[in-house]
């Protein structure tokens, strides 16, 4: 993985940079993400459904990022970005997994990721688009407990290297633009893809945008194994200065 992130980032630096920003800008948002899960998660020779026998709800989702551009053409601008999503249910298992009794079961899942984005601006007028490269702490967190009170944890943490891409259309004298951006990374069988698109109306310093997001994983940590789906609209609101 080190290696994968090493060839990343020299890719990424030959690609760099084309534009730099006309004036130091920075930025935050918070958002709401309408998030529903799918998928299934393995300990072992174990697996479980997510939707079929867990039928997990949401709970809560939080979604915040932070960007501060400049304009010096060999330093990367920087993006923070924190998800951090949330749901329980109350479902039914026909067989035991992993040691837990057949019948009625509570479940948690918790998936929680941090990102540092560095990238360049290699278009920045009514079109613009955006390179770089993401390290992301990622971790996730499903917890089972059956009838007896007898609980089973599968968990997955990492720190993963992914491609960032992001682009950005701008209808002039509007406030109006759509776009769209992207992380991914597929190494050695474990995989994340994560990709929102959305419609964005700017009024002086306020942006306030709407879209859909999906994040598909699929990582193995030893014996546990996270293969799930997130997806769903959002919304959000930040300040530009």
């Amino acid at each position: 993985m080190r290696k994968l992130m090493m060839a990343m980032g020299a890719s990424m630096l030959a690609a760099a940079p084309v534009v730099s920003a006309d004036i130091l800008g920075v930025g935050a948002t918070f958002g709401y993400w309408d998030a529903d899960y799918s998928g299934s998660a393995s300990k072992g020779n174990d697996r479980v459904d997510l939707e079929q026998d867990l039928n997990l709800s949401s709970d809560s989702n939080a979604n915040l990022t932070a960007y501060f551009e400049h304009p010096v053409p060999v330093l990367p601008n920087v993006r923070l970005a924190y998800t951090r999503t949330k749901q329980s249910g109350n479902g039914q298992l026909d067989s035991g997994y992993d040691l837990l009794v057949p019948g009625s079961v509570r479940s948690e899942l918790e998936l929680e990721q941090l990102d540092l984005t560095l990238y360049y601006e290699l278009l920045d007028n009514w079109v613009n688009l955006d390179l770089g490269l993401t390290v992301r702490d990622f971790s996730g967190d499903l917890v089972i407990i059956d009838t007896l009170g007898r609980s089973n944890q599968t968990k997955a943490d990492a720190v993963l290297p992914l491609l960032y891409l992001a682009a950005r259309f701008d209808l002039p004298l509007t406030g109006v633009s759509v776009g769209g951006d992207a992380n991914a990374v597929s190494f050695d069988g474990d995989s994340v893809y994560d990709f929102n698109v959305y419609g964005q109306y700017e009024l002086s310093l306020l942006q306030l945008r709407a879209g859909y997001r999906q994040i598909s994983l699929d990582y193995d940590d030893g014996d546990d194994n996270l293969d799930i789906e997130l997806s769903g609209p959002f919304v959000s609101a930040g300040l530009r200065f």
